[in-house]
């Protein structure tokens, strides 16, 4: 029996007095954070909040969700973590689906909460930053006296992070305490000389989503580095603090280094402190990974994961790095590319090949993996989990629904997405649920949503949209109505009014020509 949170008990143990979390004008030690959990974790119990029983965290990275967080684990509960842009449509789904029983807002979202409280299993809200309506704040909350570490199995859930499927409604993946542990302790090995304790790690990734959270959170905790979370992406502040808290390790996504390269005074910077950085949620182009290490000095490293592998199963490091590749397999992770008949793809002699030249068809499949990184499975969704993985010889193969090739010396590249999703800054956003708000729009007759090139983010949210005869609304007004009712990263950035979409024959909307206009 062993809870992920006995771990950051182990550096609690080691290095009480050093810095855990600064960050919103706090400064915590070690011990100082590890008893706030604990009484977290007290307040739970009091409230009958225990083993298997979820709570949502509904926060931007401050402290109050790393507290949350591993205080809800202390107590053996399990967390649901959740976007704070999204809007209660949206929080509705993953309070109702999961079951939570208490949930913690920041106080602006609290209204947010309330609105689908009735449709949930929630009994207590806990609020960060004020006093909110029906809303107990969080240092209220907290009891007096901390609660032991609740002893949970190492294949019992500990966290279930919400990520969308190609249906578009999001699925809960149950990820255990062995799944996290693993993939933080292996991913800290990445760097030279792996996380260490005299380690300030920024934290620019949101930590509801499991690459800042299991990846930069988890590993300060776990190493006994100095977390500092950033609630929201600003290139200028989060440059100012790279040089000033002389910040030593960051991860990121290829639009926050697009924007640090891009900035106005990118070349007065100077990291001098920084030695390890690290690039995931989507692909990072060529020609930013060598800009950002002409002007900073420091290599730049692509990976690769998925909610659903906790998340890293590919990274390049040290010596066994290719520019343009994720990587090579975590050492512990297994990993192939296959048919659909589920035979191997041949490997290319050494990646990355020339993709214009090369016959992709017969170089490439889909990237499969497995390891104790892999969840358990989708909560409540026994189809799903039958389309996600593979037995094979007693190995269970989960199936990534990125189409790959790899080479000789095992190294991956990763050369297309699922057929549909669209990958905007790192974020994952599946037309059919914004497609399926528009289609609620009295003015709206038809509809279809695809990614479209993005300096930026890689890739951006358009809709095309078909206007009923007596239409009043603009394509302003169809953003807009998108923006109340969506996360700010999934509503369209551009909206385009039609005639018609292109369809087949049954009546299936052809997204590739549409792609293939705008490009």
């Amino acid at each position: 029996m062993s809870n992920l949170a006995a771990n950051v008990a182990e550096t609690v143990d080691e290095y009480p007095e050093s810095a855990a979390i600064i960050g919103d004008d706090v400064e915590l030690t070690y011990e100082q954070f590890w008893n706030r959990a604990g009484r977290f974790a007290r307040a739970l119990h009091d409230r009958g909040i225990g083993e298997g029983d979820r709570v949502g965290i509904y926060l931007p990275n401050l402290p109050q969700f790393v507290t949350a967080f591993y205080g809800t684990l202390r107590a053996g509960g399990i967390i649901v973590p959740m976007n704070p842009q999204y809007k209660a449509r949206e929080i509705g789904h993953l309070l109702g689906d999961s079951g939570a029983k208490a949930v913690v807002s920041l106080a602006d979202n609290v209204s947010q909460v309330n609105e689908v409280l009735e449709d949930t299993d929630v009994e207590h809200v806990i609020s960060v930053g004020a006093d909110a309506d029906g809303a107990t704040e969080f240092d209220a909350f907290l009891a007096d006296e901390p609660l032991e570490t609740v002893e949970r199995a190492d294949d019992d859930v500990a966290v279930q992070p919400y990520t969308s499927g190609t249906t578009g409604t999001p699925k809960g993946v149950l990820l255990t305490h062995e799944n996290i542990r693993w993939t933080t302790h292996a991913n800290a090995e990445v760097p030279h000389g792996g996380f260490q304790a005299s380690d300030r790690l920024v934290g620019t990734l949101p930590l509801f989503h499991i690459y800042g959270m299991s990846v930069v959170m988890n590993g300060a905790m776990y190493s006994g580095g100095t977390y500092y979370p950033v609630p929201e992406w600003d290139a200028t502040e989060v440059m100012d603090l790279l040089e000033e808290a002389d910040i030593t390790i960051m991860f990121g996504v290829p639009a926050m280094f697009n924007d640090m390269i891009n900035h106005p005074d990118a070349d007065e910077y100077e990291f001098e402190a920084l030695r390890f950085v690290n690039s995931g949620g989507s692909s990072l182009p060529l020609e930013v990974l060598e800009r950002f290490e002409d002007l900073y000095g420091v290599e730049l490293y692509e990976g690769y994961g998925l909610t659903e592998t906790s998340p890293v199963t590919h990274a390049n490091r040290g010596e066994a790095r290719r520019k343009g590749s994720i990587g090579k397999p975590l050492e512990g992770v297994d990993a192939k590319v296959v048919t659909e008949e589920f035979e191997e793809v041949p490997r290319v002699e050494e990646g990355p090949i020339d993709e214009e030249e090369a016959n992709l068809h017969e170089i490439t499949g889909e990237l499969v993996v497995s390891g104790p990184n892999v969840m358990k499975g989708y909560y409540g969704l026994p189809e799903a989990n039958e389309e996600a993985f593979t037995e094979e010889d007693g190995t269970r193969w989960f199936h990534t629904g990125d189409v790959c090739y790899w080479d000789e010396d095992d190294f991956f590249y990763v050369v297309d997405r699922e057929k549909h999703m669209i990958v905007t800054g790192g974020y994952n956003v599946y037309p059919r649920e914004v497609e399926e708000l528009l289609f609620e729009h009295e003015d709206v007759a038809d509809a279809a949503v695809v990614g479209v090139p993005d300096a930026r983010r890689g890739e951006t949210v358009k809709a095309f949209i078909v206007p009923t005869p007596d239409a009043e609304a603009t394509p302003e007004d169809i953003r807009e109505y998108c923006l109340e009712n969506l996360a700010e990263y999934k509503h369209p950035r551009e909206v385009e009014f039609v005639q018609e979409l292109p369809r087949t024959t049954t009546g299936k909307v052809q997204k590739f020509k549409i792609r293939d206009e705008e490009q």
